[in-house]
């Protein structure tokens, strides 16, 4: 076996085009990246439950390499949408994946939840929350999401069917309410609406 072949290949991006709610993408991703060889079932499955107006402006939070955001922002094309990740190297493909995919109005920050995010407000917030993430995140990100809604504002969340007591008990005392949207074998998207 040729070593230096292999990792050769291995060192180059992943692309591949795929159709989320009727918007064709193309994606550049790279190993070490969440699901980078085609977008995974739990962000396929809180796309298809979403609702997006065209003027809202919209955050991905924990966008990876950008498929949740980068659709936001194509059903949005008044509004404007924020990415933002933890790992540089997903903020990098976002922003180039927004770049190849000519969409002007999207851009991805590296932020730790909503570090980086300022006092913008947003009319939709979405995250596929990683299983892992611990209870104490998902209470920093739940507080945070609440204060960077517009009043009316949503936020959607996909997560592993195992957390939707968690999720509920949780949206509940945050948001004062709890919209179970789908619950599959896997996965289960949610939305709560800030109040007011």
């Amino acid at each position: 076996m040729d070593t230096k072949a292999f990792l050769d290949k291995l060192r180059q991006d992943i692309v591949f085009s795929e159709t989320l709610c009727g918007q064709k993408l193309t994606f550049h991703t790279t190993w070490g990246i969440f699901s980078p060889r085609e977008v995974d079932e739990g962000s396929r499955l809180l796309l298809d439950f979403m609702e997006i107006g065209e003027s809202d402006d919209c955050l991905d939070l924990g966008c990876g390499y950008g498929p949740i955001g980068m659709t936001m922002a194509r059903l949005a094309p008044k509004g404007q949408t924020l990415l933002v990740d933890k790992d540089f190297v997903a903020v990098d493909y976002a922003n180039r994946n927004i770049a190849l995919n000519h969409i002007d109005n999207a851009e991805a920050l590296l932020s730790n939840g909503f570090s980086t995010v300022g006092d913008r407000k947003f009319d939709v917030i979405a995250s596929n929350i990683p299983a892992k993430v611990g209870n104490e995140m998902l209470y920093l990100f739940l507080y945070d999401a609440l204060a960077h809604l517009k009043p009316g504002g949503r936020l959607y969340v996909v997560t592993i069917t195992g957390l939707r007591q968690f999720i509920k008990r949780s949206f509940n005392e945050v948001f004062g309410n709890y919209d179970k949207l789908k619950q599959g074998k896997s996965y289960t998207v949610a939305m709560a609406q800030k109040q007011g």
